[in-house]
Parts: C-alpha cells; sequence; structure tokens
C-alpha cells in the first residue's frame, strides 16, 4: 500500500504541472460588461468560442413553460437577415460548426471554425448575427413548436421520461427546477412570437453574457472578437436570480407501466456547483455509484444478488441544489427488493463512509482519468464556460487534483451527512408490481 500510494502523489506532481501548464485562464470584460475567459493555445489552427446567458429553462415560469428552450433552439434559425438555410450553407463554406448548450441554468451557443482570417471571420460574422440578431420567423417558430411537442408526445409514453418529470415534480414542488426543460405541450402551444422576443431581449444581454474562447488567436485578436459578439447586445441588467431550494417531502410514487422492466429513481436536492462540499461529494459519489462496475451500488446490487444490470448515482450541480439521483432498472418482479437494497447500501454510506481502500481507488481513477477530460480544445471550452458562469476561481483546473487527493474519509462522511438524507428521498418506480 505505501508503494501504491508513493506513486500516487508522484503521479500528482507529474501531472499537475505537464496536463494544466498550458491552461494560464486569461480574464477581462468587454465594454458592455460580458464577462471574458481566454486560453490561448497554439497547436492547431482552430478557435473554439462559446457564448452563454443565464437563460435557462429555470427562467420560465409555470404558464411560459418552455419558452427559454425555445428561444435557444431559435436562434440559428434565421438571424440578421439570414435564413436558415443562408446560415448553414455560410458556416459549412468554411468549415464551421455550431453547437447549442442548455440546461436548467444556461443556454448559449458555440462556434468551432478554422483560426485563419478569412475563414474566422466569415464564421464570426454569422455567429454574431445568430447571438445579436435572431428573427424568430413566425412560420419557423410554427414549425419548432410543432416538432417539440410531437417529440413531448411521443416521450410521454416511455417508462424513463414518465419517471424523470414525476421525481423532478417531487423534488422541486414550485420551484423553476421542477419544470420541464423542454416544456409542456398546453403551453408551449400557447406562446407566440412575441413571448419569444420578450424573453430574448430580457436575457440575452451583455452584462447576462459569458464568453469562453480557446485557440490560435492572440489576447489582442480575442478581445476584438469578444467586443464583436456582445457590441449590439442590450445594456441592461438582467433579472438572473434563482430562489433557494426547500427540502422535499419523503415519498414514494409507484406507477403502472407496460414495459417489461421497472424504471427506480431516487433524489434529493444535492449541491450548488460553488459549494465547500463539491470535492467530497464528488469523489464520495465515484465510490457509492458513479464508478461505474467498482462502485459500491454496483458491487452490491448487481455483482452479489443479479438484481439489476446497471445501478448508478450522480449529483447534477446548479446554480441553487441541483440534484442528488440514484438509478436503475430490474425486473417487475423483483422491483421491491432493489428498491429497498439501494435504500440500505445508501443509507450504510452515509452513516459510515467509504472504506481506505475505496477512496484510494477513486482518487487514482478520478485523478488517472482527469487528462482526458481536458484533451481538447472543446472540452477545455467547457470547463472555461462553467468557470465564468458560476465564477469559480481561474485556478479551478489547477487546484483540482489537489483537491481531489485531499479529500479524507470523514469529510466524505461529513458531506453527505450535511448533504443527504437516505429517509427523507423522493422515488419514483415507473412499472411497479400491481
Amino acid at each position: 500500500m505505501q508503494v501504491k500510494q508513493f506513486l500516487f502523489a508522484l503521479l500528482i506532481i507529474f501531472l499537475s504541472p505537464c496536463a494544466l501548464a498550458s491552461l494560464s485562464i486569461q480574464y477581462w470584460e468587454t465594454s458592455s460588461g460580458a464577462r471574458v475567459y481566454f486560453v490561448e493555445n497554439r497547436d492547431l489552427p482552430i478557435l473554439d468560442v462559446s457564448v452563454e446567458f443565464a437563460a435557462g429553462s429555470s427562467m420560465d415560469t409555470p404558464g411560459k413553460s418552455g419558452r427559454a428552450n425555445l428561444v435557444q433552439h431559435l436562434l440559428s434559425l434565421g438571424a440578421g437577415g439570414l435564413s436558415e438555410d443562408q446560415i448553414a450553407t455560410t458556416l459549412a463554406d468554411v468549415g464551421a460548426q455550431l453547437k447549442s448548450q442548455f440546461d436548467r441554468d444556461r443556454a448559449g451557443v458555440s462556434l468551432r471554425a478554422l483560426s485563419s482570417i478569412k475563414e474566422r471571420t466569415q464564421a464570426l460574422d454569422v455567429f454574431a448575427r445568430i447571438i445579436q440578431q435572431p428573427e424568430f420567423p413566425k412560420d419557423i417558430v410554427t414549425r419548432e413548436k410543432t416538432r417539440i411537442i410531437a417529440s413531448i408526445k411521443e416521450s410521454s409514453t416511455k417508462p424513463d421520461y414518465i419517471g424523470d418529470r414525476e421525481l423532478m415534480k417531487m423534488l422541486y414542488g414550485q420551484h423553476p427546477y421542477g419544470l420541464n426543460e423542454a416544456g409542456e405541450i398546453e403551453t408551449l402551444s400557447r406562446l407566440q412570437r412575441e413571448d419569444l422576443i420578450a424573453f430574448y431581449r430580457s436575457h440575452y444581454v451583455a452584462k447576462n453574457a459569458i464568453i469562453a474562447m480557446i485557440g490560435d488567436v492572440t489576447r489582442q485578436e480575442a478581445v476584438a472578437i469578444a467586443e464583436r459578439l456582445t457590441e449590439k447586445l442590450p445594456a441592461k441588467d438582467a433579472e438572473t436570480t434563482i430562489s433557494a431550494v426547500a427540502i422535499p417531502p419523503a415519498g414514494v410514487k409507484r406507477i403502472p407501466h407496460p414495459a417489461a422492466q421497472s424504471h427506480i429513481q431516487l433524489a434529493y436536492p444535492g449541491l450548488r456547483r460553488n459549494d465547500p462540499d463539491y470535492f467530497p461529494l464528488l469523489v464520495g459519489n465515484h465510490i457509492l455509484g458513479g464508478g461505474g462496475f467498482v462502485s459500491r451500488l454496483m458491487e452490491e446490487v448487481r455483482q452479489q444478488r443479479g438484481l439489476a444490470y446497471s445501478v448508478y448515482s450522480f449529483f447534477s450541480p446548479y446554480q441553487e441544489q441541483g440534484p442528488f439521483l440514484v438509478g436503475l432498472q430490474t425486473k417487475k418482479e423483483q422491483s421491491e427488493d432493489a428498491f429497498a437494497l439501494v435504500q440500505q447500501v445508501l443509507k450504510n454510506f452515509v452513516e459510515n463512509g467509504p472504506t481506505e481502500e475505496e477512496l484510494v481507488a477513486a482518487k487514482q481513477n478520478i485523478i488517472g482519468g482527469f487528462p482526458l477530460r481536458i484533451d481538447s480544445n472543446n472540452k477545455i471550452l467547457g470547463f472555461l464556460s462553467v468557470i465564468g458562469f458560476y465564477q469559480l476561481p481561474l485556478t479551478f483546473l489547477t487546484d483540482y487534483l489537489v483537491a481531489v487527493e485531499a479529500v479524507t474519509i470523514e469529510q466524505i462522511r461529513q458531506a453527505f451527512q450535511r448533504r443527504i438524507q437516505p429517509d427523507g428521498m423522493v422515488a419514483v418506480i415507473v412499472g411497479a408490481m400491481e
């Protein structure tokens, strides 16, 4: 064990400077108040840039659920005098690619383009129009509303969708995190173009913008790009406050379904992105159910008793407390046994924490796999966006490995006891025995 720990310490020393030395994050604000996070990387002739806003589904209201998602989706379907086909063709002509980001907290668009002047300029011109001049054409609004509603109708028959929706309602009640990210059929049907324009003007403002950028450009060029992308955004404040999450009443909902297997999910309000217990919970959850076949839940539920092919747990940290979730699928006739076993494993873990052997193995897995999480500009861009949006320290990535290595058994035990009450969880079993 001492030899393993010595080699593990050497791994920390080696990875920290070598894997992260080039990730010097530069920060500034544009003249309009947008926050910019930039890493200069000359390895490839590529530029990756994203612009995100606090405009996720938590900015919706129950009566207009789905509006935030629809606004984000429509940004690139007609903007600045260009149709959706013209946008797609213009970007394809210079080998540029668009991607969208949307969750409960954030909404935005990212661009990957060649860094050469001609190609970069053409791609950024289209990108700037998408962010600053979306048109929300009426026919496209109608078409996309119809498409999303059809998707919801189809999904509403599937046990995993049913379970997830019921679980979030039980977990968050009237809190905005309980709203369906895609919206509801009734609210989407009522949305008009004017609703989308009003939401865009209220939330897609310069002071609400987070720009992440990495690639083959200088600081001076990056400054000019950031200004170009935000100069025409409204210069006003946006309401981005999200209310605190209340602890819900415990309960289990059993929903009949013709599926051959029962879909079981348990949840509890978990942690905020900037929570001081972030790393103890990260490491602890890797041991409990986030580490795949080496996790305790997998060992107890699958390996020892054969009650499920897969069982997992994870934290989804948001601005406020995102869900801590445990899930599995099992045969209907053994669903109650599997449900009881998961509850017992979780309770034992919260009471006693991990073993020393589990802790060492988890640290080795997390730290050993970390270089793969930052081995491309696109992955680093994702981290930059998170660091910027949640205003994490600029040293977050360089501190990551040290923070993981410093976690102790007692920190994990105390963190789980502070954050998770096994007897207070909400649970849904879709396909329960009748």
